[in-house]
């Protein structure tokens, strides 16, 4: 038995070391907002906070996350009131919103690290995450609104 430590909760988990974060995320912890895109590390669906950095969960095992803080989309907040999140409604981004949880996932983890980007800081640091919609104008301007908070 493995113990992550995911959003804030110790969760035993019965799994192989080998096994990739997401599926334990996902079908172990049940935490299902963290999506399977590509299970190469290309498209950004599965990405999570460990230790407060954006990681593609595919591409970490449970073996690497032993030890770590794991936040999915649920943990970012409890009542989905983060700024980005707030940022994500206000200007209604999704279309499908598969990708969202990621995307989302992908920018508070930019706004921890630089509050304040540029558009062109805000376009490399999303450019991993895939949005098969292209609602990528939206997706800036909700960055760019989440971290002004106007």
């Amino acid at each position: 038995m493995t113990k992550l430590n995911i959003n804030g909760t110790d969760i035993d988990v019965a799994a192989d070391g080998d096994m990739p974060l997401l599926w334990a995320v996902r079908d172990i912890a049940g935490m299902t907002g963290t999506k399977y895109g590509c299970g190469v590390g290309l498209c950004g669906a599965c990405t999570v906070h460990v230790d407060g950095v954006a990681k593609r969960s595919c591409q970490m095992t449970v073996k690497e996350a032993m030890g770590t803080s794991v936040t999915t989309i649920e943990g970012l907040d409890q009542n989905g009131e983060h700024r980005v999140q707030q940022a994500w409604r206000d200007l209604n981004v999704p279309q499908c919103g598969f990708c969202q949880s990621g995307q989302i996932m992908q920018a508070a983890s930019l706004l921890a690290e630089n509050p304040k980007p540029t558009d062109d800081e805000i376009l490399e640091a999303m450019s991993g995450n895939v949005c098969r919609c292209g609602c990528y104008q939206r997706i800036v301007a909700a960055v760019r609104l989440a971290s002004t908070g106007s």
